[in-house]
């Protein structure tokens, strides 16, 4: 399987390089091409090929990002093309989640201030999970996507294309203990931030978030 990530938190050790390292624990036999439109450097990941434009490939996941699609940018065009013309299967993690959304038809808003919080997530199968969001940027309308899950801070928590193989997901399944750790021993995530998050729960990860229902789409 060849794996195109759109990797926009390239320029952080831990949610980039280590963030990606999870997502990718996810998946067997991958090649993985890394695409970082928003940046010119990048922390060296010591995995995976940099490349300069999308490449071909089996699936495309798009990462969270410090960056906001309510403050669109001219870099985001190019992913949002990517979007609205691949008919490969796509995942979208948080940033991911909303510039799928914005991409389709879609709105996003900013709120006021970030949010950062564990809740549960309730789907529309009756599932309910715990997730860890952290996000300014809200998506309030999803376009051409189906909301297949809510949570009480976040009334889309992912969505589903209803005919492409479209998947997204407003909080981070793979912001895992581990990666938190990282971030905090790299100075990217203080004490008191860290606090916001009730890591004593069973957090869903990646698999269960996007690769089995991925799986079934397919």
């Amino acid at each position: 399987m060849h794996i195109l990530v759109v990797d926009l938190l390239a320029e952080r050790q831990a949610f980039g390089r280590e963030g990606v390292r999870e997502i990718l624990s996810h998946f067997d036999s991958k090649k993985v091409s890394l695409w970082s439109p928003h940046v010119s450097q990048r922390v060296d990941y010591e995995f995976g090929t940099v490349v300069e434009h999308p490449v071909d490939a089996d699936l495309i996941i798009i990462t969270g990002s410090k960056r906001n699609v309510s403050q669109w940018e001219g870099w985001m065009d190019e992913v949002s093309h990517l979007i609205q013309t691949t008919t490969t299967p796509l995942l979208g993690i948080c940033f991911g989640h909303q510039i799928i959304a914005a991409s389709l038809g879609g709105q996003v808003r900013r709120a006021e201030q970030n949010s950062a919080f564990v809740s549960e997530v309730t789907y529309e199968d009756g599932r309910v999970v715990h997730a860890l969001f952290t996000h300014q940027d809200h998506v309030t309308d999803a376009g051409e996507m189906r909301v297949i899950a809510s949570s009480q801070h976040c009334a889309i928590a992912a969505c589903q294309h209803p005919e492409r193989p479209i998947l997204t997901v407003q909080y981070h399944p793979e912001a895992v203990s581990n990666v938190i750790e990282k971030a905090l021993d790299l100075g990217e995530m203080s004490d008191e931030e860290c606090l916001q998050f009730n890591l004593e729960l069973p957090i869903i990860n990646m698999t269960e978030a996007l690769v089995k229902p991925l799986q079934s789409l397919e």
